[in-house]
């Protein structure tokens, strides 16, 4: 039979997946799909007092932890890749009742977590509505003419979280009159004027502005002065 590749160096058990076909030297069962190196020579997990174990894959660092924790006996499972010339982890094997005791705690984990996502996306959700109000009051008080309705549109429209929208920058966050002023020509813009219909004509955006300049203008105008309208 000839000579498995050696494993790594380690502190404590390790079992390996074998690339060939493998029968244990002791009861000769096989082909084995895992097994112990002792003295050089094959071993089951059986015969190596390891069969009573159950093979947990990698992929969940928390899971693996804590099974190997909760698990009085555990080894590393590996096997040699060929490509890159060493042994590469391919799970654990712990002991059923440690993992069992383990996936309990991660799933009290995995409940607390979700009341903490709850919990958070509810604080986010009051502060956004209270920011885009502030928002809203801030367009009110530069255009006192601007309908209340088409203000908290506006508003909520350029506050909206993780958008990169005007009202998620910096100087929107501020309520800058700068910030709060650009959101409302964007919306002007877009809603007011032909602008739009000019970019899917192929106009160039710049040209596309200049031609609409004056609109935009003559409903700001009148927005600042106007008398503010119910909504």
């Amino acid at each position: 039979m000839a000579p498995l590749a050696t494993p790594p160096h380690r502190i404590g058990l390790l079992v390996v997946q074998p690339l060939k076909r493998r029968h244990c030297g002791e009861c000769q069962a096989g082909p084995l799909q895992m097994l112990v190196l002792e003295d050089g020579a094959p071993r089951c997990l059986d015969c190596a007092d390891l069969g009573h174990l159950v093979f947990l894959p990698r992929g969940d660092t928390a899971l693996t932890r804590r099974s190997r924790e909760e698990s009085a006996l555990s080894a590393v499972v590996v096997r040699f890749n060929r490509r890159k010339s060493r042994y590469e982890r391919q799970g654990v094997l712990v002991e059923e009742a440690g993992l069992a005791r383990a996936e309990e705690r991660c799933l009290a984990d995995a409940e607390a977590r979700r009341r903490r996502r709850m919990r958070d996306a509810r604080r986010r959700a009051g502060e956004d509505v209270r920011f885009a109000e502030a928002f809203g009051a801030e367009i009110r008080r530069l255009f006192p003419g601007c309908p209340a309705d088409r203000a908290r549109d506006i508003a909520g429209h350029a506050s909206v979280r993780g958008s990169g929208r005007v009202g998620r920058s910096a100087a929107g966050r501020a309520l800058t009159e700068v910030a709060v002023t650009s959101a409302v020509v964007a919306a002007v813009r877009h809603t007011d004027t032909p602008y739009d219909q000019l970019l899917m004509s192929g106009v160039p955006r710049h040209e596309a502005r200049r031609r609409i300049m004056a609109m935009v203008e003559t409903t700001l105008r009148a927005w600042r002065v106007g008398v503010s309208e119910a909504g």
